[in-house]
């Protein structure tokens, strides 16, 4: 049951448009809009939990349509609209998604902590999920995605504070396919993805390798749990906490925390994101895994002290955050002291285009600036790409590899089923599985075997 022509689009990253983009020293723009701070959960690992009390805020419909159109007037491809709990405002965001969509704007995402998930055991439950489903189909949205902490139901509900959410999304997912809408699970990394009983071993006591294998068992599970479900689309939030020396207040999007909960130190960080790294190998040809191994492989060799491995990001060059409380514009939600007024306002050829910024972990602005870092290298700086890519054969393997699971997926676009012929060519057994970075049988397969 497809409501609208979103279902047929298949997107390329070399179109035109794109291409000239990338010609001019730009990327195609994003935008994460803030909708509403409000929301109806208890996470530990966000600011914005209900129990936290503060005056809440929730832009209106017309501004938003104005902030769309001057999207729109400056290229800006790709939209999000975040909370709070974005579904609170579900007709509103549903009209925004429908204006953008009908001015040009292609990528549009939102999503939800998944309080619309509960009561599956009500004689109303079905009727509502169509309801919803069919919203969202018919606006034109791109893709949809549901929040999941942790492979454990008590562990999820718990901590959302949402009983019986979790049955609700097994029972729900089926309609939302009916109408052309596969949801994305999102991870918010953390300690308990795996479970309550058996904590990741930390403190004075901690251990890298016992540390990483927690990890790897929790991701696996993790994987093989939101698969269950129903899910297609998976996607790993790195932890959104902040170091101890950094004040919280300086984050303008307040999904952060110091809760133990996602807190961790630069080791555990460490041996987290190799965990994951290695892990995913193992699920991208039965589920389409949004998180980029190039752009971890930077992550991790950042941690491990080289600092110029990765590509800086892009925030408040190509791509943006406004926020609830004030419509005013900042180059990310961690950068919330640098204020750059309406976006309407913005004018985006002032501004310098030369990255810098490598202040957080956090994959919003961060993944896509680092997959297109070798574009962007390609139209202005060649020799500096070919003398990357030539001399670290690992991360031009893993890189090539990337862009091509990303068609496989089609883009991630949640409005088509995956492809599961075009993903089972990423099976383990047909591809050789790279080892984090510094394992000792890491891959220096050439170029062209991953080319395919």
């Amino acid at each position: 049951m497809q409501t609208d022509q979103t279902a047929s689009r298949k997107p390329t990253i070399f179109s035109l448009n794109n291409i000239k983009s990338l010609a001019k020293g730009r990327l195609p723009g994003q935008v994460i809009i803030q909708y509403t701070d409000k929301c109806n959960a208890s996470c530990a690992q966000c600011g914005m939990r209900q129990s936290n009390k503060y005056p809440r805020t929730t832009l209106n419909v017309d501004d938003t349509k104005r902030i769309l159109d001057a999207m729109a007037e400056r290229d800006v491809q790709a939209v999000s609209f975040t909370g709070g709990e974005p579904l609170l405002c579900l007709n509103e965001i549903s009209e925004c998604i429908r204006h953008a969509r009908d001015i040009g704007i292609k990528y549009i995402r939102t999503g939800t902590n998944g309080y619309i998930f509960k009561g599956s055991d009500k004689p109303n439950f079905e009727a509502k999920i169509h309801k919803i489903a069919q919203n969202l189909a018919e606006s034109g949205l791109y893709t949809f995605w549901v929040s999941v902490d942790s492979a454990n139901v008590e562990v999820h509900e718990k901590n959302r504070g949402l009983p019986g959410t979790i049955a609700g999304m097994e029972k729900a997912l089926p309609i939302f396919h009916e109408y052309g809408l596969y949801p994305s699970a999102n991870l918010g990394i953390n300690r308990y993805l795996g479970g309550y009983d058996n904590p990741p071993p930390t403190g004075k006591d901690f251990d890298a390798q016992a540390f990483y294998e927690h990890f790897r068992q929790g991701f696996r599970q993790f994987y093989g749990f939101v698969e269950s479900l129903g899910f297609t689309i998976v996607n790993g939030c790195y932890p959104m906490s902040l170091d101890e020396d950094e004040a919280s207040e300086n984050a303008v999007y307040t999904a952060t925390s110091e809760d133990d909960f996602i807190r961790f130190t630069p080791q555990e960080k460490l041996s987290l994101f190799k965990a994951l790294f290695d892990t995913i190998p193992e699920f991208r040809h039965r589920l389409r895994i949004f998180t980029p191994r190039s752009s971890l492989m930077a992550l991790i060799k950042h941690y491990e002290g080289d600092t110029e491995a990765s590509y800086a990001c892009r925030g408040g060059i190509d791509f943006f955050f406004i926020d609830s409380k004030d419509m005013n514009t900042y180059p990310c939600g961690y950068r919330g002291t640098e204020n750059m007024g309406k976006f309407w306002d913005i004018d985006l050829n002032s501004i310098d285009k030369k990255a810098w910024c490598k202040q957080c972990d956090w994959e919003c602005f961060r993944d896509p600036s680092e997959l297109a870092g070798p574009l962007m290298d390609m139209f202005h700086q060649p020799l500096t790409l070919s003398k990357k890519l030539l001399t670290d054969r690992a991360y031009s393997k893993l890189w090539l590899e990337d862009m091509r699971y990303y068609r496989a997926c089609n883009y991630f676009n949640a409005r088509l089923a995956p492809d599961m012929q075009k993903l089972a060519k990423f099976q383990p057994e047909r591809f050789r599985i790279l080892k984090s970075p510094n394992s000792a049988d890491i891959s220096s397969t050439p170029l062209t075997s991953a080319i395919g």
